[in-house]
């Protein structure tokens, strides 16, 4: 095993030497990045070494590309953007359009009275409903008959609200018999929405 000589003090540089060779060496970079850097990459040539080089046509081709890019960006952003908003509102706008109810019905049934409310529809065709009772609760039969044909949906006693859609089985009229067996009045607002050309009520 051999051990490195120590070297001695005087064969060390001094700090003027240091000091020198590291100003030179920043000035090299300075140089390396204004005659080659600037050129090559920014398309700027402010001592000419560039130009005559052929670097700065290199860098200003880097640059247009670059700003060609950028432009293709935006645009396509702005039209992705512009069709997600034109998607939204389709789907917001249909979402709303099936949520709107048409018709909104409002009745008051003393105690023991009835009414008959039916929308009038094609065999195949929907309607879609929600109602709800106050001061009370409410009877009532969700049917329909038309000649020898009849069906019922739904029924219930002492209810008060209810919600739901059914398909029409053949042509008519198809809606609720209301009764009140409450010892108080009862309002009923319905809201209908659907396949109906008309409502039919009858006392």
């Amino acid at each position: 095993m051999h051990n490195t000589p120590k070297p001695k003090l005087e064969d060390l540089p001094a700090k003027a030497q240091l000091r020198r060779s590291s100003i030179i060496a920043g000035l090299g970079a300075v140089a390396l990045g204004v005659m080659v850097y600037m050129p090559a990459e920014l398309g700027k040539d402010p001592t000419g070494v560039g130009s005559f080089l052929g670097l700065t046509k290199m860098g200003e081709i880097k640059q247009q590309l670059a700003a060609e890019a950028a432009a293709d960006a935006e645009t396509h952003g702005e039209a992705s953007s512009s069709l997600i908003n034109d998607v939204f509102d389709l789907f917001v706008g249909t979402a709303h359009a099936q949520e709107a109810w048409r018709d909104e019905i409002t009745f008051t049934l003393a105690p023991g009275e009835y009414t008959e409310i039916k929308a009038t529809m094609e065999a195949g065709a929907t309607l879609f409903y929600e109602w709800r009772s106050s001061g009370g609760r409410i009877n009532f039969d969700l049917h329909a008959h038309s000649g020898d044909d009849a069906v019922t949906y739904e029924k219930g006693r002492g209810e008060t609200s209810g919600e739901g859609s059914f398909e029409t089985p053949f042509a008519g009229d198809h809606g609720w018999f209301w009764r009140n067996r409450d010892d108080t009045d009862v309002t009923v607002t319905l809201l209908l929405r659907g396949d109906y050309s008309g409502i039919v009520r009858d006392e």
